[in-house]
């Protein structure tokens, strides 16, 4: 069976009901992730759990160690991430408390972020013109209404750099373009994902309106937590339900992004770029 990376965003620490948990640090090339990743069993699954802002919401949106988090679920063996995280809703019909399956993303973080596993020797081209897995972000949404929970089966999502939330002009910009969503994370996590030949899929839960909506006050801290505490239990109850019916069949193309991806001579490519990124390229690079 596929083993089930889980990152948890604000409000999301901890998963209860996972057994036998150990905690691993994990050293990758790329430096320490946000914090040590927890290993478990979850409804007969093991899972892996890693808070994306650290125990404690230590680690700002532009500050998060992207590439270490993703290295060091894919060092573990992860095959499939579901990424929990708040967001704020940029069209009416997205209300506060509902849940959101982001199927596309546009990128507002102007490159701020490391966001590629090949910079140094090794040049790579992967495909994201669909950049979720498909399949899991189904199951994902199909399990919600299942659950008779308030979800929506897709949503573009906006990454925004932060830690400073819009401006009023910011906010009614990016209703313009018809964004649905915005959030300050999944964005490089799905791009790693996908050069790492993992599965990602986002379940975003909507925290406010962010600051366009006349009827309701400008977005603040105090109403992101409140309304995420009030929507963890769905959230947790939606990755439970996924991790129990989550099949070992790879009915997507995700495991195979690198196959005609690296650019690069295999003859050139630096002895210490293949030995960094071997749990990755390893296959393709003989």
């Amino acid at each position: 069976m596929p083993k089930i990376g889980i990152i948890g965003g604000s409000g999301l620490y901890k998963i209860e009901g996972v057994k036998h948990i150990k905690k691993v640090a994990v050293d990758t090339p790329f430096g320490s992730p946000s914090d040590e990743f927890m290993l478990g069993e979850l409804e007969g699954k093991e899972v892996v759990f890693l808070p994306r802002h650290g125990v404690g919401h230590r680690i700002p949106p532009g500050r998060i160690n992207y590439r270490a988090n993703i290295f060091g679920m894919k060092k573990l063996g992860v095959e499939k991430i579901i990424s929990v995280s708040a967001c704020g809703s940029l069209k009416e019909e997205f209300r506060p408390l509902d849940f959101v399956v982001v199927d596309q993303f546009v990128d507002r973080t102007n490159s701020a972020r490391e966001m590629s596993f090949f910079t140094e020797g090794i040049v790579a081209h992967i495909e994201f013109s669909h950049p979720v897995c498909s399949p899991l972000s189904k199951l994902i949404y199909d399990t919600g209404k299942d659950l008779k929970i308030n979800i929506h089966p897709k949503g573009t999502y906006i990454n925004m750099e932060g830690p400073a939330f819009s401006t009023l002009a910011e906010s009614n910009l990016y209703r313009s373009w018809g964004m649905d969503i915005i959030g300050m994370t999944n964005f490089a996590e799905a791009k790693l994902a996908r050069e790492a030949e993992m599965c990602y899929a986002t379940l975003a839960a909507v925290t406010d309106y962010d600051c366009w909506h006349p009827q309701h006050e400008s977005v603040t801290i105090d109403m992101i937590i409140g309304n995420l505490n009030k929507n963890i239990e769905n959230a947790k109850k939606i990755l439970m339900s996924v991790v129990r019916n989550i099949s070992c069949v790879q009915d997507c193309r995700c495991r195979e992004a690198l196959k005609y991806a690296i650019v690069t001579d295999r003859k050139l490519i630096p002895p210490k770029a293949r030995k960094d990124l071997a749990v990755i390229i390893g296959k393709y690079i003989k």
